[in-house]
């Protein structure tokens, strides 16, 4: 959610700091701030509202040095006013930004009350920086840490100190940060995004962990103040990348990028000789691959839908029972897992608090636990300690697009991986990847329609209310479809399953509340026409995704979207690109902000 970047070093830290901040804007916030140490003086400016807010209101303000820190935030204790904004600062000297949330503020805050402090914002953050302030005693990092033993909580901090005009001290607990090592400059950031236009070298912080960071360097210790010796990672991830390459949103540009992208997905990780995968992260032997019994999928919004797209896959091709589960439910249910049972956590970010917790809740009762996930080393992706790189690139649009295909194809391989051991056929194995490998091209085919789906979409954008339908391996392309269309249009959608709509459901059908349909040729082709056919009786217009020479979709079709031919298994990577396309159509016809959509973040680091 909220974004961090810090520099020291040799040039003037404003334009880095601003520069940063707008890298990461994608994930969602609502005010920011700047502050910059020169000469013994901290020099702060905070706005609610958008960086280009907060760098229209630095301008004509002189805000030099060489150290500083900047902030966007996201909401959580207390309102989006400029006193909340961070970075807070205390008594002139001390001055703090910070990810996550400390639990126990409440207590902490009293007692600094108590003790005669004064506060000047609601938040949780403004707490802490009072804690480490009263701790100094002219060593920053030992404040902090001592700070930090009294904390209960998540926390990604960066602390700056007027006595330490070359210093910056970093810690993390459940909420990312990572520090990038130049020539005599050194930037600390929530997300390596904010300084690839500088270095690639980076080190990654992990939970307990306190960097004190200068120009010439940093150390890193424990929370019991021990060193700590890490290696240095080089990403091969440039800003190029996150560029817009000529569309007008990133989440246009994602939707076209899914050709390419799903290719890399699959590159390397086909065996068509033995109708096979071969994913080396799985990291596993065929005989502890044949102890699994049982395969639990856990994440959070579109990678949940992901993941129910995978259940299809696990069950069919390797008769392995399998359930999908909310990662915000799955450690407070008590869930039954075991040595036998495989869980895979999905997530883009690698950072989401949720998936993170049910990843330390599985490991810790004897799961085997594997990652699937998109930015190369996230949280999840190290300490899961095993999986794969979904390869979808940057992706910069907070409503995900070509992450969800390239789970999906993962979870495809990882099902057929398990299912060529002892269920499914060399035939069948090498069907399922030649068809995989078809699937760029008939994307593509989709992407030729978009001016077609954006003059339907036009149609659609004056209903508040819009359902959308789909049965067995498309369901959760239903589900998908309406969160999709309600995260960036905010028009009520729901989601649900073609033969539920006479449960209950069908009650919201009239004309004012129009349904999208998945109709593709599949073993559900009938039941599915049947169900469109009764919303159709009670006066909805159908919007239908139906299959290529497909003639007797027309019959239940008001506006009709066609798709490519491929196995049933499959058709969710190609069933939701015009459903992607349909809702950014929409939402820009409502002149809504495409890419950043109000009160949601790309990265979900509390819980």
């Amino acid at each position: 959610m909220c974004g961090i970047i810090g520099y020291v070093g040799k040039q003037q830290a404003l334009p880095i700091l601003l520069q940063g901040l707008r890298d990461l804007e994608y994930r969602g916030y609502d005010s920011a701030g700047v502050a910059v140490l020169n000469d013994g003086r901290i020099n702060r400016v905070r706005e609610v509202g958008k960086v280009e807010k907060l760098e229209k209101k630095i301008e004509g303000k002189n805000l030099p040095g060489r150290v500083g820190v900047a902030h966007t935030r996201w909401a959580t204790h207390g309102g989006v006013t400029e006193f909340n904004a961070h970075p807070h600062v205390v008594a002139g000297k001390l001055a703090i930004v910070h990810n996550g949330i400390i639990e126990n503020y409440r207590e902490l805050k009293e007692r600094l009350v108590m003790r005669g402090v004064k506060f000047e914002s609601e938040t949780d953050t403004e707490v802490l920086a009072q804690l480490i302030y009263e701790n100094y005693d002219g060593d920053l990092t030992e404040a902090v840490i001592k700070s930090l033993l009294k904390v209960r909580g998540t926390y990604g901090i960066l602390v700056m100190h007027a006595d330490h005009p070359d210093r910056l001290v970093a810690a993390r607990l459940g909420s990312p940060l990572c520090i990038g090592m130049s020539d005599l400059e050194q930037f600390v950031a929530s997300d390596i995004t904010a300084f690839t236009p500088y270095t690639r070298m980076v080190q990654f912080l992990k939970d307990g962990e306190v960097a004190t960071i200068e120009q010439s360097g940093f150390k890193i210790v424990n929370l019991k103040n021990e060193a700590v010796e890490k290696n240095v990672m080089q990403i091969d991830w440039g800003k190029e990348s996150a560029q817009k390459g000529g569309f007008e949103h990133f989440m246009l540009k994602e939707i076209f990028d899914q050709p390419i992208v799903f290719e890399d997905a699959l590159r390397g990780r086909m065996d068509m000789k033995e109708g096979t995968a071969k994913i080396g992260g799985l990291n596993m032997t065929e005989e502890q691959m044949r102890s699994v019994n049982r395969v639990m999928i856990i994440a959070e919004g579109t990678a949940r839908y992901a993941g129910l797209v995978g259940k299809y896959a696990f069950e069919r091709l390797a008769n392995l029972p399998t359930e999908v589960d909310f990662s915000s439910e799955f450690r407070y249910r008590d869930p039954v897992v075991d040595k036998s049972t495989l869980v895979l956590l999905l997530s883009q970010s690698g950072e989401t608090a949720d998936t993170l917790m049910a990843l330390r809740e599985a490991k810790r009762k004897g799961a085997i636990v594997r990652g699937i996930v998109n930015v190369v080393g996230s949280t999840i992706a190290r300490e899961a300690g095993a999986g794969t790189y979904i390869h979808a690139g940057a992706e910069l649009a907070v409503a995900s697009t070509k992450a969800y295909t390239n789970m999906i194809a993962v979870l495809l391989l990882y099902a057929l991986q398990f299912g060529r051991l002892k269920h499914t056929s060399l035939a069948t194995g090498q069907r399922i990847l030649q068809s995989l490998l078809e699937i760029p091209e008939k994307m593509n085919e989709i992407l030729k329609q978009n001016d077609e789906i954006k003059n339907v979409a036009k149609q659609y954008k004056k209903y508040r209310n819009i359902l959308f339908m789909g049965r067995g391996v498309n369901y959760p392309v239903a589900l998908e479809g309406a969160l999709k269309l309600k995260e960036i249009s905010y028009i009520h959608c729901e989601g649900f399953a073609g033969g539920e709509m006479k449960h209950g459901p069908l009650a919201l059908v009239s004309k004012d509340v129009p349904v999208v349909a998945i109709l593709t040729k599949n073993q559900l082709y009938e039941k599915m026409k049947n169900s469109i056919a009764e919303v159709r009786a009670r006066g909805a217009r159908t919007l239908i995704i139906a299959t290529e020479q497909d003639t007797e979709a027309s019959e239940v079709a008001d506006d009709i979207i066609y798709v490519p031919k491929t196995m049933e298994l499959l058709e969710p990577l190609l069933n939701t690109i015009p459903l992607q396309l349909f809702a950014y159509h929409i939402a820009v016809a409502l002149e809504r902000d495409v890419d950043r959509p109000r009160n949601l973040a790309k990265s979900v680091t509390v819980e």
